[in-house]
This record gives C-alpha cells, sequence and structure tokens, in this order.
C-alpha cells in the first residue's frame, strides 16, 4: 500500500500519537505514561519505547480503565478528531468479559 500522508494510509506513526488520534487516551503525555508502565503490547511483545513505530496491521494489547483491550490498527491518524473518525483507525478484537466466579450458568 502507498504511503499517503493527507489520510496516513501505509504509513507507520509514533505509538503514542497513535494513541491519542485512537482516543485510548487524551494526552500524549498520559499515552507516554501508558506506555511506559508496561501496559502496552505491540503484536504480543512488550514495549516501553513512546516512540515505538506501529502501522496498518499491527496488533495492540493495552490495559485501559481496568479493561483489557486489543485493537488491531487499521491506519495511522492526522489528528484526534470525532470518536467516529478514531473508530475507524482500529479493529476491536477484545475478547468478551470474563464470567465472575461466581456465576453459573
Amino acid at each position: 500500500m502507498a504511503d499517503d500522508s493527507r489520510t496516513g494510509r501505509g504509513a507507520s506513526q509514533r505509538l503514542d500519537r497513535w494513541l491519542v488520534f485512537a482516543r485510548a487516551v487524551k494526552s500524549r503525555s498520559l499515552a507516554q505514561k501508558l506506555i511506559e508502565t508496561g501496559a502496552v503490547r505491540v503484536n504480543s511483545q512488550r514495549t516501553l519505547n513512546a516512540d515505538r513505530r506501529i502501522g496498518a496491521g499491527d496488533v495492540l494489547t493495552m490495559l485501559l480503565h481496568d479493561r483489557l483491550r486489543v485493537w488491531r490498527v487499521l491506519d495511522a491518524g492526522v489528528r484526534r478528531g470525532p470518536a467516529a473518525e478514531a473508530a475507524s483507525l482500529y479493529e476491536d478484537i477484545s475478547p468478551g468479559p470474563l464470567p465472575h466466579p461466581g456465576d453459573r450458568r
């Protein structure tokens, strides 16, 4: 896929910027803290570097707001836009919630 800098298609992008554009966090400083604590994995590999490059096809596994999130990157972002625009940057492939130990079904 050719790189189109206007839409970000085919481009790689810093992990911290992408997390902001995808609305996982509100700011780059929060994204950097999240990454540096080891709460983000890229393609099953733990990363502590906010400048890690990611692109379409990469899979991010994150612990956000006490929930496990698994997102497949579809596109690089160009801005922190509305929620619908942010949601077009990834496919949510997170597992469903785990049953509570007391639940019998």
